[in-house]
């Protein structure tokens, strides 16, 4: 990843070079090899030791490995500051949607595909069944603007803002208005999150818990004479939540994925804007510290859920 993102071209050299050509004016990355001649070489060379490229890539990897060990992943380019604030302060914003898309998703998706594995081949299956899989049809980004045009002063209601994650006037309202100024940003971005994930774990949680209840111990509850709740709620849904624990663990890196199309059309100022920013600039640094966090984040999540299977099915022994 290392070698890929410092051989790609359009160096923030290249850039900033092109900056000087025009007179600060746009950030084109094209080759600049044949422009540099407007350019003293003592002015190249002050560039190339201003962002650490008059070392080969090999003593640059080194180097930063060593500030690894210290969690330092240098300063960002673009914004002049040490990397990890940047990332700090772009974080709440994809902290607040990642962790309220994760709870609402699965504390709905659960028990609606319960429901629909009890209720499986009625009605109610079938016409739930296809509204999500219509949902699931919709890219987020084309329904986020579908969203806006429909319900944020488009061609039709005003009910929501177009975008932001509080109004102007925030400050000055009290703690009730704040959070109600949140909420109401909040409905619009949060239903383009979440619709994606939505479909699939419901899906995923009602077919689980049709290949549990016909097993035949939750055939030999029934012929105990205990009740439907009792065989479904007490025996099997512990079961069938086996699959669905998997993406639990995943939740850690829902607060650094952010979703860059989402956020360009709400204008929310999170991870993912961030990160396509830092490849458009070029900002080696800051693309780096979100590869490294976001792995870190991914392990955790993986030994979070593989914890949490033995807390759903005691038999699992990883010894």
């Amino acid at each position: 990843m290392f070698v890929m993102v410092n051989l790609a071209p359009g160096s923030p050299i290249e850039q900033k070079l092109q900056q000087m050509r025009f007179g600060g004016v746009g950030q084109t990355t094209t080759d600049t090899s044949s422009n540099n001649g407007a350019v003293s070489q003592e002015v190249v060379e002050a560039l190339k030791k201003q962002y650490g490229f008059d070392k080969p890539l090999h003593v640059r990897y080194v180097i930063w490995l060593k500030n690894l060990a210290t969690l330092d992943f240098g300063e960002s380019f673009t914004y002049e500051e040490p990397v990890i604030d940047v990332v700090m302060s772009k974080l709440p914003v994809s902290i607040q949607f990642g962790l309220v898309s994760f709870i609402m998703s699965y504390l709905i998706c659960i028990p609606l595909g319960v429901i629909k594995a009890v209720k499986a081949g009625t009605k109610f299956d079938a016409a739930s069944s296809f509204i999500l899989s219509a949902l699931y049809s919709i890219p987020p980004f084309m329904l986020g603007i579908l969203l806006l045009v429909y319900f944020a002063g488009g061609t039709f209601v005003d009910w929501f803002p177009i975008g932001d994650l509080v109004s102007d006037y925030y400050d000055d309202l009290g703690f009730f208005g704040k959070i109600s100024d949140r909420v109401w940003h909040f409905v619009l971005p949060l239903i383009a999150y979440m619709v994606g994930q939505f479909t699939v774990l419901t899906l995923l949680m009602r077919n689980s818990m049709l290949d549990v209840i016909s097993q035949d111990y939750v055939r030999t509850a029934r012929a105990k004479g205990l009740s439907d709740k009792m065989v479904y709620y007490k025996h099997a849904l512990r079961n069938a939540l086996i699959p669905i624990v998997t993406g639990f663990g995943h939740f850690l890196s829902l607060f650094f994925a952010g979703s860059l199309l989402i956020e360009r059309i709400f204008n929310l100022d999170g991870i993912g804007l961030l990160g396509y920013q830092s490849l458009l600039e070029r900002d080696y640094n800051v693309i780096m510290g979100l590869f490294f966090i976001q792995t870190v984040l991914m392990f955790l999540g993986n030994l979070i859920s593989d914890i949490l299977y033995t807390v759903v099915d005691p038999r699992i022994d990883f010894s």
